[in-house]
């Protein structure tokens, strides 16, 4: 990886800059991989770069980086649209999605480059639908790393179900956004936009909600 590509990173990602020099050697590693693995595609006239290729792959490497296979098989080609996109899927304007069928997750380069500037409020195009992608990755795959995403995050809808006090709690909070609510993979995508955005917030307001979050990726990283 060249310095440019490191210096990036570094600029882009608490994440990257939270690790040590031998995870960071790890992690552009697997950006490389990421890469090498995954058809870049752009579409409405848009020229893919590097630069794009790098920040959309980190984000996957970012939460896939307590998984032994960090590929997503889910996932073959990577679409990139200059602004929200019209899906036939459901006949709407949409800013990212994922299409298991044809294997592919597709963003809005636009609404990508916001969740950068959206770290208060914890919204991340990237970290929202490659949530998406390793969920339903998870659903069909054997490998340890998603029997350990599956299983935790049955554990986390059975804690949530059982303990009435803490979904009321969570609910009434509003500290996920209200678009968490309207079903399971929603919840988690909204949940993880957090957990990366802003752990130790979201540590303290709800430690056992983190604790499963954190299960979930296998994260043992300093912040987490």
């Amino acid at each position: 990886m060249e310095q440019r590509d490191v210096n990036l990173l570094y600029e882009k990602f608490d994440f990257y800059r939270s690790l040590n020099t031998n995870q960071r050697l790890h992690f552009n590693h697997r950006v490389i991989a990421f890469i090498k693995d995954k058809q870049f595609i752009g579409r409405g006239g848009l020229e893919v770069t590097n630069e794009m290729k790098l920040l959309i792959s980190a984000h996957a490497v970012i939460l896939t980086f307590g998984f032994r296979d960090f590929f997503i098989g889910l996932i073959d080609n990577i679409f990139i649209y200059p602004d929200k996109f019209y899906s036939t899927t459901n006949k709407a304007y949409h800013k990212g999605e994922m299409n298991p069928r044809m294997k592919a997750l597709v963003v809005s380069w636009a609404d990508f480059n916001k969740g950068f500037n959206a770290s208060k409020h914890n919204k991340s195009l990237g970290i929202h639908e490659f949530t998406h992608a390793i969920h339903l990755n998870s659903l069909k795959e054997g490998d340890v790393s998603s029997s350990i995403f599956t299983d935790s995050f049955e554990e986390l809808t059975a804690l949530l179900s059982k303990d009435e006090l803490l979904r009321q709690r969570l609910l009434d909070s509003r500290f996920f956004r209200e678009y968490a609510f309207v079903n399971q993979f929603e919840f988690l995508a909204v949940i993880m936009e957090h957990f990366i955005g802003d752990p130790k917030e979201f540590r303290l307001q709800f430690p056992q909600i983190y604790a499963k979050t954190r299960q979930m990726l296998n994260f043992d990283f300093k912040g987490y």
